[in-house]
């Protein structure tokens, strides 16, 4: 451990020096959220967009208001699988999310720029403060689940999440792949440091299931989830096979019309908290 600066901004050590709650950021005055759940993944590519929007989805759907923060600065996809072409704008109270076609709030890099296809080219410490803006002033309104879709990793923006805002748990997206295990342990352990609950993981791409025979193929292998799941204290497992009516329904824009039962426990469980 190297010397303490004492600027716990940019620390993750838990050591007896840290207020955990000191760097917590209000957000917008008009705005009143009972839940925030974090989206995360240890690599890019494994669905954590995907899972964030059935999440939301399927909660609306439940009769809850909820909105996606899109925390992906430099890779946001959100307002794509919502078909959102309509750009957020801000007035004297704050900045505006737009609205889906189902009335889900969402805030994304991607509503601010001319065009959706232009990068941002930004340092680490420009995207974080832009992901504090996206909660401190948006006019969020009430929302019962207001969902963080994460970028991949262990950095800067988790980091300023975990640390601003009231994170109520954290939802790990993971890939079949062998070396899931290490990926899950480390978001796992960043969660334990920040002192954030790990709510469940879902397997994205767990399997595929013939058109023809309708058996279950395991493409990756066959799936160790539940045992990881089981190895870290994580109890709710949420699995999604590879779906061309999914996938579809995301480059169309259209995840609001998707059908699928795969996140009933997980929404349940979001429903308990």
């Amino acid at each position: 451990m190297s010397e303490c600066s004492h600027d716990c901004g940019s620390c993750s050590e838990n050591c007896s020096q840290r207020d955990p709650k000191s760097f917590l950021e209000k957000p917008h005055e008009s705005a009143n959220i009972k839940k925030v759940i974090g989206v995360v993944s240890g690599k890019g590519g494994v669905g954590k967009s995907l899972v964030t929007s059935l999440l939301a989805v399927a909660m609306h759907r439940k009769g809850f208001h909820t909105g996606i923060l899109d925390a992906d600065i430099t890779g946001p996809s959100i307002p794509k699988v919502f078909g959102l072409t309509e750009k957020a704008y801000g007035d004297e109270e704050g900045i505006v999310p737009v609205k889906t076609t189902t009335d889900i709030d969402i805030m994304s890099i991607n509503l601010l720029l001319p065009d959706e296809t232009d990068p941002v080219i930004w340092r680490g410490p420009v995207i974080a403060g832009t992901v504090k803006q996206f909660w401190t002033d948006v006019l969020w309104g009430d929302k019962d689940y207001l969902f963080v879709d994460m970028p991949p990793g262990t950095g800067d923006v988790p980091l300023t999440v975990f640390q601003s805002l009231p994170v109520d748990g954290i939802i790990i997206v993971a890939s079949p792949q062998e070396l899931v295990s290490m990926i899950v342990e480390k978001a796992v352990k960043m969660a334990t440091l920040m002192r954030i609950p790990v709510l469940g993981i879902v397997e994205n791409m767990s399997y595929f299931v013939c058109p023809n025979c309708k058996e279950k193929h395991y493409i990756y292998g066959e799936s160790h989830i539940e045992e990881i799941a089981e190895e870290y204290g994580i109890k709710h497992v949420a699995k999604i096979p590879m779906d061309s009516t999914l996938a579809a329904a995301c480059d169309a824009g259209m995840i609001e019309v998707y059908k699928g039962d795969w996140l009933d426990e997980m929404t349940e469980m979001l429903k308990n908290l």
